[in-house]
């Protein structure tokens, strides 16, 4: 069975496509798909963000799609950026290192630095079956960024248990403990559940 994923990013592309191999589906971008639609992200939660982004995709190409919202959960920051992680500072911040840059500031002088990252991911079939999945990983934010890998806030993110940041680890060492790592290993048991029962 094909799957459509509703985005074009190339890293949650290759992630998806690793996941779903085993179990014989086939992956393909919105874009690979002849689609360029860029569903409003209106939800209040990733949950909800997620949902609307899978079922635009699917209800424009009758074909289960797959669509992934995730962001960093600051506790000290109210929850804030939250479902607007990638949107944080608005017009003002152009890029990661700006985002990362107003976060920090944001965090000045606070002593709670707990956070954490959050990945929910939806499948929404043309029958109007829904698989969802959602994945958390606990932290805490440094006072500066370290590291070259990942992308985002992962130079500040930092998993107490190894003393690193998520830029720090090696990509396999990430995936194994990432909140996406951890909400696609649920939605591969899922849809593999879901498959059996059909």
């Amino acid at each position: 069975m094909r799957y459509i994923l509703a985005s074009n990013n190339k890293g949650k592309l290759t992630e998806m496509k690793v996941i779903l191999a085993g179990l014989g589906a086939e992956v393909v971008s919105q874009s690979e798909a002849g689609l360029t639609l860029e569903a409003e992200e209106t939800g209040t939660t990733f949950e909800e963000n997620a949902f609307i982004k899978a079922k635009a995709a699917c209800d424009a190409l009758s074909e289960p799609a797959i669509a992934d919202d995730s962001g960093l959960v600051v506790e000290a920051l109210n929850g804030e950026p939250g479902v607007y992680s990638a949107r944080y500072g608005g017009d003002a911040c152009k890029n990661d290192a700006e985002r990362v840059r107003l976060l920090l500031k944001n965090l000045d002088g606070k002593e709670n630095r707990s956070a954490k990252f959050v990945s929910c991911i939806s499948c929404v079939f043309p029958n109007g079956d829904v698989i969802s999945a959602r994945g958390e990983c606990e932290g805490i934010i440094t006072y500066a960024p370290r590291g070259e890998g990942g992308f985002g806030y992962d130079p500040v993110f930092e998993i107490p248990k190894t003393g690193k940041t998520m830029a720090e680890l090696p990509a396999e060492e990430k995936n194994a403990v990432s909140h996406r790592g951890k909400a696609l290993k649920i939605f591969e048991m899922k849809l593999r559940e879901y498959n059996a029962d059909k």
